[in-house]
């Protein structure tokens, strides 16, 4: 659901459902001076400012020869009936002289629909949302993106009945993006991400679990070597992704995949150190090796597999494994 509403003041969210609209009450001309709104298949009407009352006036549209059909004017108004996108363009009133009395750039679009929304945290610190509009509303548009923590201790109930509030902190130069900081590893969010434009809102309420949203970042520095004189061995190692903090009770477990270059099929070893030893790979074929790690506890889900690193087990007397 969504409400077409006019004029900008406060933000009022109904926290009741894991889909809702908003209500949002949006300022007259949102900041644009000499432009003007309006819902595509609605009625709209341009006022001609400076008219005076009971004189006559003349419409027009730039750039073309005549009115879109259908409009009308009424009382100095220009009413645009069943507007389209078509629609849109500047208009301009005149008196009976031919002088301009006043112009107003129409923009037409739609209400916002429900955005799309996903939560990811590659540390038990912070997470990030990131979403996408549902609808193409071809209107400007802003997110008001905020979060409540919902697992409260006996003490911050008390500090405050409301619960723990903040805002998901946007960074311009990663649009469609947040991140709440300071986040506790066992405690639960409920995220609202509010799409706005001149024309209304729309929301989503999405509840969030650390355990269940920690994604780590690949592992870093992987470094595939031959191993002299083992020519189906090839020694493995990495490090810890940098985003993750080095605690002792938040540790990570990894899984390695390899295989030669010329064949498809992986093989698959899992592991909690920092290095492996290949035993199987094939005498004097280069192989292809990546890495991917994961909450110790198996919260979660699996990284991103790492860059791919290459090394050729060497050249051994028959028989040396």
């Amino acid at each position: 659901m969504r409400s077409p509403i006019p004029g900008l003041g406060r933000v009022m969210v109904l926290l009741a459902a894991a889909l809702a609209s908003a209500s949002l009450a949006i300022p007259e001309g949102w900041g644009e001076e000499g432009v003007q709104y309006g819902q595509v298949g609605t009625d709209v009407t341009l006022s001609c400012a400076s008219a005076r009352a009971g004189s006559p006036v003349q419409w027009r549209r730039a750039g073309a020869a005549m009115l879109p059909e259908g409009s009308a004017v009424w009382q100095g108004a220009l009413v645009l009936p069943h507007t389209s996108l078509a629609n849109a363009g500047t208009y301009s009133c005149h008196g009976e002289d031919g002088g301009l009395l006043h112009a107003v750039s129409l923009r037409l679009g739609y209400l916002p629909g429900v955005p799309f929304v996903s939560c990811r945290a590659s540390d038990y610190e912070n997470f990030s949302c990131s979403w996408t509009s549902s609808v193409e509303t071809f209107l400007p548009t802003r997110y008001i993106t905020t979060y409540r923590k919902k697992s409260l201790t006996g003490e911050e109930k008390r500090r405050n009945k409301n619960g723990h509030m903040g805002p998901c902190l946007q960074d311009p130069s990663r649009p469609g993006t947040c991140t709440v900081h300071g986040s506790e590893f066992w405690s639960s969010y409920r995220l609202n991400i509010t799409e706005v434009n001149p024309l209304g809102s729309s929301f989503r309420l999405l509840d969030v679990t650390m355990q269940a949203i920690i994604k780590p970042d690949p592992p870093e520095g992987l470094v595939v070597e031959p191993i002299p004189l083992a020519p189906r061995r090839l020694h493995v190692s990495w490090k810890y992704p940098s985003s993750w903090p080095k605690e002792p009770h938040f540790q990570l477990r990894f899984r390695l995949q390899y295989r030669p270059v010329i064949h498809r099929s992986w093989s698959v070893v899992e592991t909690v150190n920092l290095s492996e030893v290949i035993t199987d790979a094939f005498t004097g074929l280069e192989h292809v090796v990546q890495v991917s790690a994961k909450d110790f506890l198996d919260a979660g889900n699996w990284s991103e597999w790492s860059a791919e690193a290459r090394a050729t087990p060497v050249r051994g007397a028959r028989g040396t494994s």
